[in-house]
């Protein structure tokens, strides 16, 4: 250990590494994993213990997809609650999109207004996109300086007017601009002219809302963006991958050296088309959850490491706006605090372990932030952890939830995986569904 007082120590007989699953002590000082040791190691004087038994240790998880949506909709969710949530469900760190929020994160101005509203009500550490839109080149730079860990754009109408999408000529700009100071795009990746042409039935069908967002939409759309990214040298990412038919695309261009990574989410890879019910829109997103096929094969391209990580695209609304015609019912699916047992629940069905599950929805996504404290439990990263009962079974009660909307495509489901605690620096800051008063921080880039 090195020289710094230890605090506390965590000891699990199954403690989540780098290296593999094993008994271990972590031992944290001044809120920073000092040292991963033997199960069996002595506690230092005055350090306070912590034994989870056979509960297991995780890193704690790390969400670059979050629509927080605060200020100006927080109806539809908000700092408090969203952080709350994440707190809940494992989830140590998040990254806000920078739209569904009045005013959209596209101006340092307007990031400084959101990171007033955050401070006090952070109950975990909060970090936040830029966002890339036809007018705002001019200001990619500046906040990319003040901190924002990239930028998000769409290829499609987003749903809100105060965040337009980008055509090709404008995503060549932006991308352009963003690329030439070692920045990051982010992508919704669907595109507009596949969807026009797309059948547009009204009603609460859902095989025919899947029909009017092809897959089609997405393999252009990623098509498109690769060939861009090549050209510009840019690094790109795509957001909530749901068309498998795409994997081959990204593959290809991850062997010829294209700067690109590709997330998917909880419900593309827990929840299939033919479950829904008609008129459900708690299941609608965009783009759509597809068929069970679809999702078979998308866990290949998990498993392969096509896919390099999984977060929740947690997008909430209110009640009033899931309305039973999936056409006009807000899209998006409220998951924050049951993405890991979620996920679990799948992953050890299909022959996952757990060093997976923390690989995609911790390691992965902090690496893609550049979050170099986060995402692993080794000595020198935040003390930020999740302790989950791994065997242990709930069936999701709405009512349950920390989300502002009690809204939720996994009402009524078992899953695998009840999380007993979450860790911040140290601090345990969720047990057993009691939160403590918010100690999150607000995070920048890392220069």
């Amino acid at each position: 250990m090195s020289g710094v007082d230890v605090n506390l120590v965590l000891r699990s007989t199954r403690v989540v590494t780098p290296e593999g699953t094993r008994p271990a002590a972590v031992a944290v000082a001044g809120g920073t994993i000092d040292a991963v040791l033997p199960y069996d190691a002595d506690v230092p004087a005055g350090a306070r213990l912590e034994d989870f038994g056979d509960d297991v240790l995780l890193p704690g998880l790390v969400d670059t997809h979050v629509h927080v949506n605060d200020p100006g909709r927080t109806e539809w969710e908000g700092f408090w609650t969203a952080t709350r949530a994440a707190a809940a469900g494992g989830i140590t760190t998040l990254l806000d999109m920078p739209l569904n929020s009045l005013p959209p994160t596209t101006t340092v101005d307007h990031l400084r207004t959101k990171q007033q509203v955050a401070a006090p009500k952070a109950h975990v550490d909060t970090g936040f996109w830029g966002g890339a839109i036809p007018s705002n080149v001019k200001d990619l730079r500046p906040l990319y300086e003040a901190g924002v860990f990239g930028f998000k754009c769409f290829l499609s109408p987003s749903g809100v007017e105060e965040f337009p999408e980008l055509d090709q000529e404008q995503l060549a700009r932006s991308m352009a601009e963003i690329a030439g100071f070692g920045g990051l795009l982010i992508v919704h990746a669907e595109d507009p002219h596949h969807l026009a042409d797309a059948p547009q039935r009204p009603g609460p069908a859902y095989a025919d809302f899947l029909a009017s967002r092809p897959r089609d939409a997405e393999n252009t759309a990623i098509e498109g963006l690769i060939a861009h990214a090549k050209r510009l040298n840019a690094r790109v990412h795509v957001l909530h991958l749901s068309s498998c038919d795409a994997l081959p695309l990204i593959a290809a261009a991850k062997r010829e050296g294209v700067r690109v990574t590709v997330e998917s989410c909880p419900h593309f890879l827990t929840l299939t088309a033919e479950e829904v019910p008609d008129g459900a829109t708690e299941f609608k997103c965009c783009p759509p959850i597809r068929e069970a096929a679809n999702q078979d094969t998308l866990w290949a391209g998990l498993a392969d490491g096509t896919i390099d990580c999984i977060v929740s695209d947690h997008s909430p609304c209110t009640t009033d706006l899931k309305t039973p015609d999936f056409a006009t019912a807000w899209g998006g699916i409220s998951s924050l605090q049951l993405g890991l047992p979620a996920i679990w629940t799948e992953a050890r069905r299909r022959g996952h372990t757990l060093d997976d599950v923390a690989r995609w929805m911790s390691a992965a996504p902090a690496e893609l932030a550049g979050l170099t404290r986060k995402g692993a439990i080794e000595a020198g990263r935040d003390a930020d952890f999740a302790v989950l009962a791994p065997e242990a079974t709930f069936t999701v009660d709405p009512a349950e939830l920390f989300h502002r909307n009690q809204v939720t495509a996994y009402a009524g489901k078992t899953l695998h995986g009840v999380v007993r605690s979450s860790w911040l620096r140290g601090v345990r800051i969720s047990s057993d569904g009691v939160l403590a008063e918010p100690t999150g921080r607000l995070l920048e880039r890392d220069r």
